[in-house]
């Protein structure tokens, strides 16, 4: 595969090379596809937007209604859609995809389906270089969707710009028990289904919370949403071109604590890759000795 010329074609927007990019990309030796011309220091960056939450609270609707917005707005959009994996073949079971069909035929949104593969985190080391293939064929925002929530889920606070947590009224009672996890590194909430009982309750009790907590620095956005509707998608919306525009998250990219982590996803994908050849050679007692043995 001539991956020269089909970062060239995707860099001209043809979508069926961008497609064929994003492949090789989360297959390719980590050496080659990081030895890309520009692949650490793109001369654009898209703005990486991360939506998450407790299953059933919306989320891909809420993408495929800031999808329509974005595209309004005349940027081009990314989708990284983070799948639960297979257990059989690690491929990604592309739910999302499904959610997003109104956005196929538009050739300025790209939609990728993700596997977990199995990361605690949510995140599998391959979205570290999609995401940088996504800033390189010059997208302007990718929304990227993370699979459940819970106190493992925070890979996502390492890959995107900006954190959105999508909560349901009915989910209040948990706010509590994710205060440790997720709720500590959100940048926005969106109270979605809104029209339900207790929404704007909810979105008091999410302010109220950080008050007094956080020593000068800015609170994270609440809105009120309805993903169905579109409703209160307007705001949310300008809260992200605003970050577009503004690039601040251009330096954000270099900080050293992001590096490590995206060091760490792939030695430790390495690192299983190895495994997983070490344990395929394994058929008998004495292979399971052996291998103990020998470390």
């Amino acid at each position: 595969m001539d991956k020269n010329r089909l970062l060239k074609e995707a860099k001209a927007g043809k979508i069926s090379s961008f497609a064929k990019l994003l492949t090789w990309g989360e297959s390719a030796p980590t050496a080659e596809i990081y030895g890309l011309e520009g692949f650490l220091n793109p001369p654009q960056m898209a703005f990486r937007f991360g939506v998450t939450g407790p299953p059933g609270a919306g989320k891909s609707t809420l993408v495929s209604a800031l999808i329509g917005r974005l595209r309004a707005l005349n940027l081009k959009v990314g989708v990284l859609a983070v799948d639960p994996s297979s257990p059989f073949t690690g491929g990604a079971i592309l739910g999302d995809r499904i959610r997003y069909q109104e956005h196929f035929l538009d050739e300025q949104v790209f939609i990728r389906s993700l596997g977990t593969r199995g990361s605690l985190g949510g995140l599998s080391a391959s979205a570290h270089r999609l995401l940088r293939l996504f800033d390189l064929c010059g997208f302007d925002v990718v929304l990227v969707e993370t699979v459940g929530v819970g106190q493992t889920e925070l890979d996502i606070l390492h890959v995107a710009d900006e954190v959105g947590v999508v909560l349901v009224p009915e989910s209040g009672d948990s706010i509590q028990a994710m205060k440790a996890g997720l709720m500590e590194v959100a940048d926005v909430f969106m109270v979605n289904k809104s029209d339900r009982p207790g929404a704007q309750a909810m979105a008091n009790d999410i302010r109220s919370s950080f008050f007094g907590e956080l020593d000068g620095e800015e609170p994270p956005q609440v809105y009120l949403t309805q993903g169905q509707k579109g409703e209160g998608l307007d705001e949310v919306v300008a809260h992200l071109k605003e970050k577009v525009d503004s690039k601040d998250f251009y330096s954000r990219r270099s900080r050293p604590e992001r590096l490590r982590h995206e060091a760490q996803m792939i030695l430790r994908s390495q690192f299983e890759k190895g495994l997983e050849t070490q344990l395929g050679a394994l058929e008998t007692p004495e292979d399971l000795k052996n291998l103990i043995e020998n470390g």
